[in-house]
């Protein structure tokens, strides 16, 4: 529980280098984005919009939520959607979207692992996470025990990350190390946002600490833990289309 701990403190510190400006940067002031999630919520979903069966009145926990870039657009779409993120600087740009849309979200500041289950327990109807966050908690189980214990009976987690083949290749083009397929030692490396800074900036910022799973690794922890697995999709990487990038799980609670 300890290292757990340590390693948690030491991705809030990656998490917090620069995070609010660097996503003014890239997807523009809470303004400028919160008028592209107006225009078009679904649009801004992208493929994930298909999980949904339905937004209005669904209660939705966003996972590593992040600056708010699908919960906005869940929420205009009229889901009621709470972020759990361990960054207090995604926390302001993500607020301060949502206030510019004009719509409400809900943002708890913290390791995802720990969150309040007295308040939380079966309280959701979906679980959602995106834009690849397994490989910051080294226990996959304990993390689907969380996910598990979050949803009503009859809950659905949409669980979509990078694909295990990028253990092996670089698909994606993030600039992270390969490693053999079957490796299950964690390791420290950059932000998957680092290679957007000047080299100076770069070598300054936190790492983080990561372990990567297999596909069997991922899929059993999602059945171990109570989950009935309904489909698994693979997708292309976004650059070649000939390799895996990312998947997508989606499991229900029985």
């Amino acid at each position: 529980m300890q290292k757990m701990k340590d390693y948690s403190r030491q991705n809030k510190v990656a998490w917090e280098f620069d995070a609010y400006d660097f996503w003014v940067k890239t997807a523009g002031t809470p303004s400028e984005r919160a008028r592209e999630d107006v225009a078009d919520p679904v649009g801004m979903l992208r493929r994930y919009a298909k999980y949904f069966d339905k937004y209005e009145g669904v209660r939705i926990a966003n996972i590593c939520g992040s600056c708010g870039k699908k919960a906005i657009p869940l929420a205009l779409l009229g889901a009621d959607v709470t972020i759990f993120d361990i960054s207090e600087d995604n926390k302001r740009y993500a607020c301060e979207t949502a206030e510019a849309a004009n719509v409400r979200i809900h943002f708890e500041v913290c390791d995802i692992l720990e969150i309040d289950l007295s308040k939380y327990k079966a309280y959701f109807d979906v679980v959602f996470m995106e834009g690849g966050i397994l490989h910051y908690f080294h226990d996959i189980d304990e993390f689907m025990k969380i996910m598990y214990a979050l949803l009503k009976p009859g809950g659905k987690m949409i669980c979509s990350d990078f694909h295990p083949f990028n253990k092996i290749q670089d698909s994606l083009g993030l600039g992270t190390p390969t490693m053999s397929y079957f490796a299950t030692e964690t390791f420290e490396g950059e932000m998957a946002h680092a290679r957007f800074y000047e080299e100076d900036v770069r070598r300054r910022m936190p790492k983080c600490i990561y372990r990567k799973y297999t596909v069997s690794e991922i899929l059993n922890s999602i059945l171990q833990n109570g989950f009935t697995l309904k489909r698994f999709d693979e997708h292309p990487a976004w650059e070649n289309e000939k390799l895996p990038g990312e998947f997508t799980a989606v499991a229900v609670k029985d």
